[in-house]
């Protein structure tokens, strides 16, 4: 039988900051990230639900740079596929690093994401290729 050991906050803000720091390659940009997602949880907050805040946090502030021709005219429904792409490449990128820095198991990303297992293995799958290549999925703030 494991042992699930819970982490506090505290336990866990190293972490947040070595994911803030990959996903926006600034320090300003990287303690700003992690203030304000331990400003939306309490002491009481498992890893799961401060990870899922920090998601929220980093594509509410940041999303995610896209290099795509598109300007932007106003289309309230362009604008949504923008968004919805924004998103994606940020939860590609978020995947990776959760697996490769923090060492999670698909499961706990799944969980995280709020997607299934099979999209968290196809985004890691698909979001390792990138970050080797370095493309796509670069740092956007």
């Amino acid at each position: 039988m494991m042992i699930k050991i819970n982490k506090t906050p505290l336990d866990i803000l190293d972490d947040i900051y070595s994911l803030a720091y990959w996903m926006t390659g600034s320090e300003k940009a990287s303690n700003d990230l992690v203030n304000q997602t331990y400003l939306n949880i309490d002491a009481k907050t498992g890893e799961t639900d401060i990870l899922k805040m920090f998601r929220t946090c980093y594509v509410d502030s940041f999303g995610q740079d896209t290099e795509l021709a598109v300007r932007d005219n106003g289309n309230t429904s362009q604008k949504s596929v923008l968004k919805n792409i924004r998103e994606r490449a940020a939860d590609v990128k978020l995947s990776v690093l959760l697996s490769e820095i923090s060492g999670l198991k698909h499961k706990q990303i799944s969980e995280i994401m709020g997607k299934p297992v099979e999209t968290i293995r196809l985004w890691l799958f698909w979001g390792r290729k990138f970050v080797a290549k370095g493309s796509v999925l670069k740092a956007s703030a």
